[in-house]
């Protein structure tokens, strides 16, 4: 069986309590700007979002990378960056949908959700259960279409709202 993260952002306070443990997980640190998920906030809105890799079945990123250092564990599978390969240049970036991937401006590489070898810290420790990890047949199909619209929407709006902003 194959198991996602799923986001309620209804459920989410706010905390970055998963920004401060996935930071701690990969880099020993905590700085949730080294963080592989990264919790959003409009507060004229009143919307908190963590935004983390959606594990893209048809992946952008692993298609667009130039040097394919970007490949599918087979056991978890999750998205997941070869730093031997990968050059820094940030392409997966930019053609991300959701915004989802990261830069380390400490180590000059990309950072991404690559779901804790099988056992997210963030989904772990999400004390409200904003953050789950579940198998994909737990889900329904309406559920899961409902999740992705919203999720879809919220980052279209982001996008405008940062390139009106830039």
């Amino acid at each position: 069986m194959s198991k996602i993260l799923v986001i309620d952002p209804e459920k989410c306070t706010g905390c970055r309590l998963c920004e401060q443990v996935c930071s701690v997980k990969h880099e020993r640190v905590v700085n949730p700007y080294r963080a592989r998920i990264r919790v959003v906030k409009w507060e004229m809105e009143g919307k908190i979002l963590p935004v983390v890799c959606q594990q893209c079945e048809d992946a952008p990123c692993m298609s667009a990378c130039p040097v394919h250092a970007i490949s599918r564990n087979p056991e978890t599978g999750a998205l997941e960056v070869n730093y031997d390969l990968c050059i820094g240049c940030r392409t997966c970036m930019n053609v991300c949908p959701f915004g989802a991937m990261g830069y380390d401006w400490v180590t000059n590489r990309v950072i991404k959700c690559d779901l804790c070898g099988g056992d997210p810290q963030c989904a772990r420790f999400c004390e409200t259960g904003a953050i789950l990890y579940v198998e994909k047949s737990d889900l329904s199909g309406i559920k899961q279409r409902k999740g992705g619209e919203a999720l879809v929407d919220l980052m279209s709006r982001v996008t405008t709202a940062i390139s009106q902003a830039g």
